[in-house]
């Protein structure tokens, strides 16, 4: 940012500090009014009102907490502590606003943390005592700023060894330590300016520096700790270890503590207060031969460390809430009888800041997603989703040509808003092998060198003449579909558009590559770093790619926390927010879209625990019977089993055909069962039904009715399950609901592209208008077709407020207030809450094929039935069995394609 615009900026933000609800529009229209005394630009006032808004408007909810109703908490016993000056604290959340933190999300981080320090125990406390809880934020949301925010104020309160668990992989556990580094301890762990003073040490120089026993180079090594000092007593500072989850580290940890530390009449460690913080605690589905990292034999060994400290606290940090802590254990009575692991004390809820860039915005809001996501059509005939090690890659995909060529113009047009000392990151992930990533890599260099040239010859030529160049053209095109609507012109992107590629570096990014993606070097020497990084499982789990902009991505799995965790396009883009992109297959963007909207439910439930003043036991066992925790649970379960039991609990759930059939015969047996049920309605129940505008809705009928119709509905296989478990759970629940209702959802307005479905006795059923994904058969892009079935796109059939059809004022408001109360927009999921009883809706659906960047819109199939049942929630404790037996598992292991066992990007 120039020094005007810097200059500019200080003012308006001294200016509104002391303004009382403050707004964007607010600060907008003042800093407008000022600019011109500034000589500040039209682009320059834009981007600066949007870094205001991000300091001084972005807020962050203080999240919820479920706790244990058996136990007694003192959750204030840190308030009433006068000793406590909480130093490292304050010089933590100095360096948070150093950082351009906000100060609204800085302060509710000093309440939340507060508040997860006040669920464990005062460190001062006699005897033997320890604390189990787990922490749920989002991906890339800040859960390692708000775990050091906890290490900082657990220290100040007189916890004396701090032991961080994260990840699986070196560069992962390096990046951690670095920020350990810089917000706890103050110095530079790295071996080329090892004491160096940074972050904290930067801003308190004469603090009480803490002792780290591992560095960004070298995770624990025991002999390296013997060498600094064994005994923990000694220490007046407190101590802090950051260690990768595997067997042989642990082990290492254990046995050092053990042999330096217990004392030989007790076997255990005095007077030091343990805090442990497993940053790895939603790493459910790698269940892989690999004996250094089996989730069974790493959970032992932190239990192992645990046990041998009289004062311990365990807090897993997860950014789903299908935890492994939940899923992993082969049965409840074993989930519960962990009590070393298992939360049982608290789970604590985070709320996400205002300004993030989440699930919700990627994937789930049809406004914001169309303008993030795009579609991988082509990449199938050159690596396919399943292909081996020694795959051979012919070429790039046309579709990450158009990534790389976003890329290239979005970094020119940070450029043009002034963003040159700011990071940018573009990842490709396509494939899981070590070679093939580095074919990518030489394809990829190759590309960009093309491109490198073409843009120096051209980049300074009059327009007409530079777009006579085949990479300027395709650079101009790109900007025309992707950016022309955004302030910049293409006048401002050429002329620094040669500035923008020059800057582009590749890096190979995994456990076998000697390449440093290193942004903190970078600052130190004042130069910003533009990463385009090419990787597989590294760039899946943790690893943090800063300014990310352009996301690539053609690999599929169907492991739920596995999906997100490769989210990394998740995370804080102020400034460039309208820039960011995001390549999928369309199957991928379905999954997404599903377990985005799963896992917000799942967050939703811990508020509604609350309110019912349930434990952490209580979601635990919902979790476990959760109906989309099933895959990754017998997944992992199923190694050797031929057949076996799992609870599937539907309670506050919709079950839906988002897989819809093309064939004709089968989509008229649907129909003729639609008008069945309706004739069957209307002369056996016409008292029930009530009028909806154009839908037609019945309250209260027999729920044999809904029985018998899920019966004979044709699913298809793939979603068979899901008709089993959805029949045996409204069976289930036939005492405590022995009536449903049934809506045949219409249109309300429609459209003159509307379709209609007529049954007899009906005026008219309007058609839905669905979507169905794309992929690649050889070469050409056809809608998404498996043995005669369609997938919707993002895996949904009804639309948002289906689920308030026939729901009284009363039940309406209640369910807006709920949502108010949580913090939420209204969704489907607040009326679901308050349905008296199941409902089931019938959808008739005009399949439609559409190819955006072409502005195609092809009619695939019309008036395709397709349902939905959903069940009130609050039935925590009902559930049903659902027999997975090897065949199910096999069909869903080629589904997913990703095979942890063939993964290579594991460190040795």
């Amino acid at each position: 940012m120039s020094d005007i615009s810097a200059n500019f900026e200080d003012a308006l933000t001294q200016s509104l500090k002391g303004v009382e609800n403050l707004t964007s529009q607010y600060i907008a229209e003042f800093a407008a009014r000022l600019a011109p005394v500034y000589g500040v630009s039209e682009n320059r006032l834009a981007e600066v009102v949007k870094n205001l808004e991000t300091k001084l408007v972005t807020t962050q909810g203080a999240g919820t907490s479920i706790v244990d109703q058996h136990t007694e908490h003192d959750d204030t016993w840190h308030e009433r502590r006068e000793d406590i000056n909480w130093d490292y604290w304050k010089d933590y959340e100095k360096q948070l606003i150093a950082e351009s933190w906000g100060p609204h999300v800085v302060s509710t981080m000093g309440d939340v943390t507060g508040k997860i320090l006040g669920l464990l125990k005062n460190p001062e406390d006699v005897g033997d005592w320890k604390r189990r809880g787990l922490v749920i934020g989002h991906v890339q949301s800040g859960k390692t700023a708000n775990y050091i925010g906890l290490i900082s104020k657990a220290a100040d309160a007189g916890y004396k060894f701090i032991i961080v668990i994260a990840g699986i992989h070196n560069n992962l556990r390096a990046q951690t330590q670095q920020r350990v580094d810089e917000g706890f301890i103050g110095r530079s762990s790295d071996p080329n300016r090892r004491g160096k003073l940074l972050g904290v040490g930067i801003l308190h120089p004469n603090r009480r520096f803490p002792v780290t026993l591992t560095t960004t180079d070298k995770d624990f090594d025991k002999r390296f700790a013997s060498q600094l000092g064994g005994d923990l007593q000694v220490y007046k500072q407190p101590v802090i270890v950051v260690i990768k989850k595997n067997v042989s580290t642990l082990k290492s940890l254990y046995s050092w503590l053990k042999e330096l530390n217990t004392r030989e009449s007790a076997d255990k460690i005095d007077n030091i207060p343990m805090l442990m913080i497993d940053d790895e605690a939603d790493n459910a589905s790698i269940n892989t031969n690999r004996e250094d990292l089996d989730p069974t034999a790493t959970n032992r060994e932190l239990r192992n460390i645990l046990s041998l400290f009289r004062k311990s606290c365990y807090v897993g940090y997860t950014a789903t809430p299908f935890a492994n802590i939940f899923i992993d254990p082969d049965t409840d009575k074993e989930m519960l009888d962990d009590l070393d692991l298992f939360p049982r004390d608290f789970i604590y809820c985070l709320d996400a800041p205002t300004n993030y860039f989440g699930p919700q915005k990627v994937f789930v809001d049809e406004e914001s997603s169309s303008s993030i996501l795009r579609t991988i059509d082509d990449a199938e005939v050159i690596v396919p989703l399943k292909h081996k090690k020694d795959h051979l890659v012919s070429e790039l995909p046309i579709s990450l040509k158009k990534a790389i060529h976003a890329f290239i113009v979005g970094n020119a047009i940070r450029i043009a808003r002034e963003h040159r000392n700011k990071h940018a990151s573009m990842m490709v992930n396509a494939s899981r092998f070590v070679d093939v990533q580095r074919q990518f890599r030489a394809h990829i260099s190759l590309y960009m060198k093309e491109i490198k040239n073409a843009v120096m010859f051209n980049y300074a030529l009059p327009e007409e003449k530079a777009l006579k160049d085949t990479h300027m053209r395709a650079l101009r095109e790109i900007f025309d579909e992707e950016f022309s609507g955004g302030r910049e012109s293409w006048q401002d992107i050429q002329k620094v558009l040669y500035e923008a590629v020059d800057a582009i570096k590749i890096f190979v990014v995994n456990s076998k590559s000697d390449e440093a993606l290193d942004y903190r070097w970078a600052e130190e020497n004042g130069e910003s770093l533009t990463a385009l990084a090419i990787g597989g499982l590294s760039l899946s789990r943790g690893l943090t790619l800063e300014g990310l902009m352009v996301s690539y991505m053609y690999r599929n799995t169907k492991m739920y926390d596995t999906l997100m965790q490769m989210g990394r396009w998740f995370g804080y883009r102020a400034g460039y927010e309208d820039l960011c992109r995001v390549w999928l297959p369309s199957e991928s963007q379905g999954w997404y879209s599903h377990i985005a909207e799963a896992t917000e439910e799942l967050r939703q439930q811990i508020k509604q625990m609350r309110r019912d003043r349930l434990s952490p036991i209580d979601f635990g066992l919902y979790v476990r019977a959760h109906p989309d925790a099933l895959l990754v649970t017998a997944l992992n379960k199923m190694r050797d089993a031929e057949r076996r039991p799992f609870k599937i609990n539907l309670s506050g759930t919709l079950t839906e055909t988002f897989i819809v059939p093309s064939d004709t015969g089968i989509v008229s047996e649907n129909q003729e069962l639609m008008k069945k049920l309706f004739a069957d309605l209307q002369q056996h129940y016409p008292v029930q039904r009530k009028p909806v505008g154009n839908s037609y809705f019945w309250e209260a009928v027999d729920w044999e009715l809904a029985e018998k119709f899920l019966m004979e509905f044709k699913f298809h296989r793939q979603i068979q399950d899901k008709k089993t478990t959805a029949l045996d759970y409204l069976r289930k629940v036939s005492d405590k609901y022995p009536a449903v209702d049934i809506a045949f959802i219409s249109l309300e307005r429609p459209k003159p592209s509307t379709t209609d479905f007529r049954i007899s006795g009906m005026d008219v059923m309007y058609c839905q208008e669905r979507a169905v994904g794309a992929s690649a058969k050889g070469g050409i892009r056809e809608p998404l077709e498996e043995k005669g079935y369609y997938i919707t796109n993002k895996q949904r059939v009804a639309s948002r407020g289906a689920e308030s059809i026939g729901l009284g004022d009363d039940l309406r408001k209640k369910a807006e207030a709920t949502a108010e109360e949580d913090g939420m927009n209204i969704a489907d999921k607040y009326y679901r809450e308050m349905r008296p009883r199941p409902l089931l809706m019938l959808h008739a659906v005009k399949l439609v094929h559409k190819i955006k960047e072409k502005n195609i819109e092809e009619l695939l199939l019309d008036q395709v039935p397709a349902m939905g049942i959903s069940f009130p929630g609050g039935d925590y404790s009902i559930t049903v069995d659902y027999v997975v037996n090897k065949v199910w598992v096999k069909q869903m292991q080629e589904e997913s394609f990703d095979d942890p066992d063939e993964e290579e990007d594991y460190d040795n």
